[in-house]
């Protein structure tokens, strides 16, 4: 009987601390994404200034969608480039939250396989 208290002692302990380091990880990578969202925005934020402000100094219309068209073209390039790297971010946001728990699910599974 107080094998199994120590046993089901020690695994809560190891739940707790696979869950605090998940927090972490969790943490660490939220704030990852945080930062590169507000860089992202500012520098969106940047381009759409300098390029309104090109605009503003236009003389010709054909000057105006050329101008036009080299933002949208970059806009998007950059938009698509930000969605790549953000979902790496979120991938390996996942990962490092689980990887605390492999080692438990992986003593977990040949447990139950056994019952």
């Amino acid at each position: 009987m107080m094998q199994q208290f120590e046993t089901f002692q020690k695994a809560s302990k190891d739940n707790v601390d696979a869950a605090l380091k998940a927090f972490g990880a969790t943490s660490k990578g939220v704030q990852t994404i945080a930062v590169e969202a507000t860089d992202y925005a500012k520098k969106s934020f940047e381009a759409g200034t300098a390029t309104l402000e090109k605009l503003a100094g236009v003389k010709t219309f054909d000057k105006a969608l050329e101008i036009q068209a080299d933002y949208v073209k970059t806009a998007f390039e950059g938009a698509v480039a930000q969605m790549t790297k953000m979902g790496e971010l979120y991938t390996a946001l996942a990962k490092d939250a689980y990887k605390p728990f492999e080692g438990i699910v992986a003593k977990a599974v040949p447990a139950a396989a056994g019952k």
